[in-house]
Parts: structure tokens; sequence; C-alpha cells
């Protein structure tokens, strides 16, 4: 993946609410090219593994409650620094405190139902991008 690319999650809360399209083309108008997408429902077992990292935070059974609610839209995108730049865009987690323009700021309906997921290491963004989409799909 190496600074080029970069996993992304439109959350059951935002995918839900049809915001998946609003969300990509700022996603685009920001440079992101989308190489892979699907739609998914996760099932508990698939949200909590996940999201195993955050096993032992007071937030993680909530976290995969809501993940596995509905359907939600991996995307693997490319752009250079690709990490960095799509945790600019996306904003902060509580919406309340997410700059102007951002994901959050726009489509976020609070800190737990925040429309957006984004890796947060390129190391990360391999592993993530792995859970979704077969060695063939993500380039």
């Amino acid at each position: 993946m190496a600074g080029r690319h970069t996993l992304t999650i439109v959350k059951p809360d935002a995918f839900g609410a049809g915001k998946a399209g609003l969300i990509i083309a700022l996603l685009e108008k920001h440079g992101f090219v989308v190489k892979a997408a699907r739609v998914m429902h996760l099932s508990t077992e698939q949200a909590g593994g996940f999201y195993a990292v955050h096993a032992a935070r007071p937030f993680y059974g909530e976290l995969v409650e809501f993940m596995s609610s509905g359907p939600c839209m991996p995307l693997l995108l490319e752009r250079d620094d690709a990490v960095a730049t799509l945790r600019t865009v996306i904003g902060a987690t509580d919406p309340a405190e997410a700059a102007e323009g951002t994901v959050r700021k726009l489509y976020a309906e609070s800190k737990g139902r925040n429309a957006i997921h984004a890796s947060d290491s390129d190391e990360n963004a391999a592993i993530e991008a792995a859970f979704f989409f077969a060695g063939a799909d993500t380039i």
C-alpha cells in the first residue's frame, strides 16, 4: 500500500441515509480514486473481528453493534499520501469538533454514529483492505 492506498468505510448511518454518493463525491473532489468498492452487511462476528483492536475499550460493544446494524460500503482509495489526507478530509471523530467541510461535519450524527471509518496508518490500511477485498481487487 506504501502511502498510495487507504481503506475507508461508509458506515451504516450514512449509507442508510443515502449519503454514500455524496461522501464519495467529496472524496473524489479531494483527489481520491476509488479502486474497489462493495456494499455489505457485516455480521456481528465480522464487525467484531474488524474492530478487534478496540476490544478492551469501553465503546467496543456499541461499535460492533452499530457496524452490524445495517449495510455499509468499504472502499479502497488511491492518491498520494492517502492515509493522512483521508484522515484530514473525514475530520474529527466527534462531528461537533470536526472542521467545516469535512465528511463528519457534513454527514455524521454523533461521535458514535460518525458516518465514516478511515485507516490510521499505511500498515493498518493494508490489513483492513485485505479484510474486505481479495488480493486481486487491491491492485
